[in-house]
C-alpha cells in the first residue's frame, strides 16, 4: 500500500499518456481498496487479542469483521483482473517506471490472492457447525430418535471422508493400491475419533504445549523425596548386566542406523559423505549378496558398508523395497559378536508414515505362548512381511548354513525397532537364543502380557524425553485433556502466552506462573466456555471411552493400553545448563519400566532425542565412559 501510494504521488501529473486515465483510476481504486483491507485486518488483529482462549466473549464481533474481510476479496480479485488486462494492453504508452511499478503491483496482488486461497483451503473445516452436534459415541445411546441417530452416523461418515481426502491429498505423489485405500480409511477414522470432540485451532495447541512445558519444568525443579532417589540405586548384579547390555546396544545401534542408508550417512557427514560415496557408486554390485529394490548409483549399499565397517561378503540379503507395510531391511554376518544380524529400517518415506499411523489393534496368534495379546496393526503387518522373506525365501537358512554357530540378533530404530520386536516374538520359538535390540520403538506396540513375555529376549533403549517412545492412543488422549484443561483455565490472552513461551524456549529463565481463569471464581463466570472443554470434561472421546467400558462380546477395544517391548534402558542427559549445554554432554543410564513412559513429556528435545544419531552418540558416550572406568 505504501509503495503504490508513493508511485501514485510521484507520478500524479504524468497520467496524460495513452491509457493513463485507466491507470489513474486503477491506482486510486487500489489505494482505497488496500486501505480498507488494512483497516479490516487491523480490526481482526485487535479483536483477536481480546479475552482468553476459553473466554471468547470479548471476541464476539470477530465473525462480522471476518465476513467483511471476505467480502473485500471480490473487489480485490476484480481489481487484480483489471490490472492484468491493463498491463497486457499494448496500446498503453506511459512512462516505463510507471508501467513496471504497476506490473509489480499486479504480480504481488495475484500472489497474495493465491496464497490466501491456499491457506483457506488448508485450514477450512468442511464440517462447520456439524461439529457441535458430533459428540462421542456414548451420546448416541441417549438419542431416542432414529433420525437423530442417522444424523450422527452421517456426521461421522462426513468427518471420516474429510480426513480421508486430506490424507489422499498429502500422499498424492505415491502410487495408491488397495492396501493404501484400506490404510487411508483406517487412519482417517483414527483422526476423526481423536479430533471429534475438540474445538482447538493450531495456535491453541501451541499455547497449551507451552503452558504444559512450563508446568512440567516447575514440577521437575521441585526437590525429590529421599525414597524416590533411593529406588534408583541398583544392585551390583543389575549394574553389571546394564554395562553388558549398553556395550551390546552401542554396537548394534550401528546396524540399526546403517539401515537408513545414504540419507543417514549424508546427514551425519554433510561435508564428506558425497565425496566418499562417489568412489563406490561406480563399482559393480557384489554377486554373492542378494539385493532387491532400487538403489541407484549404489549409494544405499555404499553407505551401509561405510557405517557398519563390514565387507561385501558379510551381507546375506539386502532389501531396499519399500511399500506400505513392507519396509527395507538387511541380513549380515557380524563376526565381532558372532551374530547373524537382521537390521530393520525406521521411518523414512510416506509409506512408512502410513504404516506408523495404521494404529488399530489386532490379535497376535502365537503357538505355545499361554497369553496372546494385542499388537499395533501396521507394524505387525510389516513384521509379517519380513518374517515371510526370512523364512519362506530361505534367507535365515542360508545365513546359518554359512555360520551355524552364530546367534540371531534383530535390531531396528523407531518403526524398525517396533517391527524388530514383533519379528523377534514371531521367531522366538524357532530360535530360542534370539536377542532383539529395539532403539526408540513406538510406545503403543504390545499389550501387557506380550510386553512381559518379551522381557526375556528384548532390550529397548530410550533416550531422554523421546516423544515416539511415549506415543500411544491413551497417552495422546491424556495429552489432549491436559492441553484443553490448561488452556481453558489460563486467564492470559493467547498472544501473551505465545510470546512469553517463545522467550522461555529460546532464552530460558524461570517458568511463568500463569494464573488460571477459575482461581477464586465459579465456572459460570466464563461467558462462553470452550466446546472442547465441555465435551472432554463431561463426555470422553470414543477412543478413550473404549478403555474404560466393558468389552462388548469379549472383543478388544479399538485402542487399548499398549506398552514398550522388553526390558527398558532409559538414557538421560546430564547437564548443568538446561539449554546451553557444553559440547561434552554426559549421560546416565538405568533400568526403567513401562509406567515411566505412560505420559508424553513436553520438551524442545522431545523430537531430537528420537533421532538415530543422538541415540548412537549417547550409547557410544556411555560405552566409552564405562569402558574407561573398567580399565581404571
Amino acid at each position: 500500500w505504501i509503495g503504490i501510494l508513493v508511485l501514485y504521488t510521484v507520478h500524479k501529473g504524468q497520467f496524460n499518456c495513452p491509457g493513463g486515465g485507466l491507470l489513474h483510476s486503477y491506482l486510486l481504486g487500489l489505494i482505497i481498496l488496500l486501505a480498507s483491507i488494512i483497516c479490516a485486518l487491523s480490526a481482526l488483529v485487535y479483536i483477536s487479542m481480546q479475552g482468553t482462549i476459553s473466554n471468547p466473549g470479548p471476541r464476539k464481533s470477530l465473525p462480522k469483521i471476518l465476513y467483511t474481510r471476505l467480502l473485500l476479496y471480490f473487489p480485490e480479485f476484480i481489481w487484480a483482473v483489471v490490472g492484468a488486462v491493463w498491463v497486457s494492453d499494448n496500446s498503453v504508452q506511459c512512462e516505463k517506471t510507471v508501467i513496471n511499478g504497476v506490473i509489480g503491483t499486479v504480480i504481488a496482488s495475484w500472489i497474495i490472492i493465491i496464497f490466501t486461497v491456499i491457506g483457506v483451503v488448508i485450514v477450512f473445516d468442511p464440517l462447520g457447525g456439524k461439529k457441535t452436534f458430533y459428540l462421542p459415541d456414548g451420546v448416541s445411546r441417549n438419542l431416542e430418535s432414529s433420525q437423530s441417530g442417522q444424523l450422527l452416523y452421517n456426521v461421522k461418515s462426513s468427518a471420516t471422508r474429510v480426513w480421508e481426502k486430506r490424507i489422499r491429498l498429502l500422499c498424492c505423489c505415491i502410487v495408491q493400491d488397495d492396501d493404501h485405500r484400506v490404510a487411508f480409511t483406517s487412519i482417517a477414522e483414527l483422526f476423526r475419533n481423536y479430533f471429534s470432540d475438540t474445538d482447538l485451532v493450531p495456535s491453541d495447541i501451541a499455547a497449551g504445549l507451552i503452558l504444559l512445558h512450563q508446568e512440567q519444568d516447575k514440577m521437575e525443579n521441585c526437590p525429590k523425596e529421599p525414597e524416590e532417589v533411593l529406588c534408583h540405586s541398583p544392585s551390583s548384579l543389575v549394574t553389571d548386566d546394564l554395562d553388558v547390555e549398553l556395550e551390546n546396544a552401542a554396537h548394534y545401534m550401528l546396524f540399526a542406523a546403517a539401515a537408513y542408508g545414504w540419507p543417514y550417512y549424508v546427514y551425519t557427514n554433510p561435508y564428506t559423505a558425497l565425496c566418499k560415496l562417489n568412489g563406490d557408486c561406480c563399482r559393480n554390485r557384489p554377486t554373492d549378496s542378494d539385493i532387491t529394490g532400487s538403489d541407484r548409483h549404489n549409494f544405499h549399499f555404499g553407505s551401509i558398508l561405510k557405517i557398519t565397517g563390514l565387507q561385501y561378503r558379510d551381507f546375506i540379503h539386502i532389501s531396499f523395497h519399500n511399500k506400505i507395510y513392507e519396509i527395507p531391511f538387511f541380513v549380515a554376518l557380524d563376526h565381532k559378536k558372532e551374530a547373524i544380524v537382521v537390521a530393520v529400517r525406521g521411518t523414512l518415506s510416506f509409506e512408512d508414515i502410513l504404516t506408523d499411523l495404521s494404529a488399530d489393534c489386532e490379535d497376535l496368534t502365537l503357538e505355545e505362548v499361554l497369553e496372546n495379546g494385542f499388537v499395533h496393526k501396521g507394524i505387525t503387518q510389516a513384521a509379517n512381511y519380513i518374517y515371510r522373506k526370512l523364512i519362506n525365501d530361505g534367507i535365515l537358512n542360508q545365513a546359518f548354513t554359512i555360520a551355524p554357530e552364530y546367534k540371531l540378533v534383530i535390531v531396528g530404530h523407531s518403526l524398525g525397532g517396533g517391527t524388530a520386536s514383533i519379528l523377534a516374538i514371531m521367531l522366538r520359538n524357532s530360535f530360542p537364543t534370539l536377542r532383539c535390540y529395539a532403539f526408540s520403538p513406538p510406545g503403543g506396540l504390545l499389550s501387557k502380557s506380550l510386553a512381559d513375555y518379551t522381557k526375556h529376549f528384548i532390550v529397548s533403549v530410550i533416550v531422554g524425553k523421546d516423544l515416539v517412545a511415549r506415543l500411544s492412543m491413551p497417552n495422546m488422549e491424556d495429552l489432549k485433556r491436559r492441553i484443553v484443561r490448561i488452556v481453558a483455565n489460563c486467564n492470559r490472552p493467547k498472544y501473551q502466552i505465545l510470546l512469553r513461551g517463545c522467550w522461555y524456549e529460546v532464552f530460558g529463565g524461570d517458568p511463568d506462573d500463569f494464573p488460571t481463569e477459575l482461581d477464586g471464581r465459579n465456572q459460570d463466570a466464563l461467558s462462553q466456555p470452550l466446546l472442547a472443554e465441555e465435551s472432554l470434561m463431561v463426555h470422553r472421546s470414543p477412543s478413550y471411552n473404549a478403555l474404560e467400558e466393558e468389552p462388548h462380546l469379549n472383543s478388544p477395544p479399538q485402542y487399548p493400553h499398549l506398552y514398550l517391548p522388553g526390558k527398558i534402558i532409559h538414557v538421560v542427559e546430564e547437564c548443568s545448563s538446561r539449554r546451553l549445554c557444553s559440547s561434552d554432554i554426559k549421560y546416565t543410564a538405568r533400568w526403567s519400566n513401562e509406567t515411566v513412559f505412560s505420559s508424553i513429556l513436553i520438551s524442545p528435545k522431545m523430537i531430537t532425542d528420537h533421532m538415530p544419531d543422538v541415540v548412537l552418540k549417547a550409547l557410544n558416550s556411555l560405552s566409552q565412559e564405562r569402558g574407561s572406568c573398567l580399565s581404571c
